[in-house]
């Protein structure tokens, strides 16, 4: 699995690796049943405090995405793909939801605002690896 951190988009680290591990089991990309690396190897992997990703994995298993299993280290649950699923396309729609809602404030109507997205899709179909490193998304 491969994780992509920016310190500098605003978006606390943790909250950075939690959503990049749904995003990846939402997209199968890693399935129920499936180890995630160690704190200490993604540490070492991503240069950032153990503290963090321990932050990151415990939130993810008091949500039941993640779970212990005794010795071998934390599995993705059987449950696991839908919650994520969901949670990316909740995500997604409160961020839509943001940037439509500045739009309108300034002063753009709806017609310009599917204008925007029509384009912007048109530009980037095919163009944007998932987490899954395929170039065309799937749909969610």
């Amino acid at each position: 699995m491969f994780f992509s951190i920016d310190p500098h988009n605003g978006v606390a680290i943790y909250e950075q690796l939690m959503r990049q591990v749904k995003f990846a089991i939402a997209d199968k990309t890693v399935r129920p049943g499936q180890l995630l690396p160690s704190v200490r190897v993604l540490s070492q992997q991503l240069a950032i405090n153990p503290n963090t990703i321990n932050r990151a994995f415990q939130q993810l298993q008091s949500e039941g995405i993640l779970e212990s299993l005794r010795g071998r280290g934390l599995a993705v649950t059987s449950q696991a793909t839908l919650t994520c699923i969901e949670a990316r396309r909740n995500l997604l729609t409160e961020r839509f939801r943001s940037v439509i809602t500045e739009a309108l404030h300034a002063g753009l109507g709806a017609a310009d605002v599917l204008t925007i997205v029509h384009s912007q899709l048109e530009t980037l179909e095919g163009n944007v690896a998932t987490v899954s490193g395929d170039r065309n998304p799937s749909p969610a």
